[in-house]
């Protein structure tokens, strides 16, 4: 049996910076690696989920030149949690932004989750742009998807945590929870919006691992993080994340020629498999492994494991 590949030592950014990307947005990022090694850029989750120290840990430091970054309103990026000028194209120029900082022609673009959203839209946008797209929990935004997270599906796999998500909302406004949210997250009440934060955070918290990790529904409830997380993700899925309904199944033609790796959980609740089978259908350029005993969450042994296999595989480490 081959050992389970997993993170590489801790590593330190050799640079950091901000960005100033306009509309009053300037957004924080950092390069680890190697200097002029294969480049690669990292999509963070969520809408809102930010950079942490162990996404730079799924690239070996001595074969790549990474950039990640957190996206608009999220970790260190400023104004906090600000919903103006954030859609899913101002992060997409916010990528090419990056790219041509750095003076690369292409990078591997790796993402899961939202990040998986964020990377198609990309590569659709900007094939010439992209050497490889390396995919974890593939994310498209249809409404079955978002219905199935939000509304009825997950919330019978979890009850007890369904309680808990859907408590702050009243009985008469809980056929429609992504827009009850929506008005609580937006309004004035600041007190409110917390708690519905944090409420909206901890549900993804909780229902992200086969076996759920109390520590990072914990995470999820750090109210920092709750704010731009909740007030960001509801803000990108009340708008469909600015994308037609199954846009990135239908335009998955663009990514022809470009070599892919998607990786996706077998149990995955906040993503169903089914989407990732569809695109590993329509991409016939990329290979899809489904991770029998996983959910949705990178840091899964058999996620992580092929994550790093593909990272390891495109820099050419045998």
């Amino acid at each position: 049996m081959t050992d389970l590949r997993s993170f590489y030592p801790e590593v330190e950014p050799f640079e950091t910076g901000f960005l100033d990307v306009g509309d009053g947005h300037v957004i924080y990022w950092e390069r680890v690696g190697t200097k002029g090694a294969k480049p690669a850029v990292f999509l963070h989750g969520g809408p809102g989920g930010g950079i942490n120290a162990n996404q730079r840990r799924i690239f070996d430091p001595a074969l790549y030149d990474v950039i990640l970054f957190d996206q608009r309103g999220c970790g260190r990026s400023t104004p906090h949690a600000h919903l103006e000028a954030n859609t899913t194209w101002h992060l997409v120029a916010d990528i090419e932004r990056l790219r041509q900082m750095i003076s690369v022609e292409q990078w591997l673009v790796l993402g899961g989750s939202w990040g998986s959203t964020l990377a198609l839209a990309y590569g659709q946008t900007h094939p010439e742009r992209v050497s490889e797209l390396v995919l974890r929990g593939i994310y498209t935004v249809t409404k079955a998807e978002m219905d199935w997270y939000y509304q009825f599906g997950v919330s019978e796999m979890y009850p007890d945590r369904w309680e808990k998500f859907v408590a702050p909302i009243p009985l008469t406004e809980r056929q429609d929870m992504v827009s009850a949210y929506h008005r609580r997250l937006t309004g004035d009440d600041k007190a409110e919006q917390l708690a519905c934060a944090r409420a909206w955070s901890q549900w993804e918290g909780a229902t992200i691992s086969l076996i759920p990790d109390l520590t990072q529904i914990d995470t999820f409830g750090d109210d920092h993080f709750a704010i731009a997380f909740a007030r960001l993700e509801n803000h990108f899925f009340m708008n469909h994340c600015w994308l037609d309904e199954g846009q990135l199944l239908r335009d998955a033609h663009k990514l022809t020629g470009i070599p892919g790796v998607i990786v996706h959980g077998r149990y995955d609740m906040p993503c169903p498999l089914r989407y990732a089978w569809e695109l590993a259908k329509a991409w016939p350029d990329a290979s899809l492994h489904i991770i029998e005993a996983a959910g949705h969450a990178m840091s899964e042994p058999g996620i992580l494991d092929q994550i790093i296999r593909a990272t390891d595989r495109f820099a050419g480490k045998a």
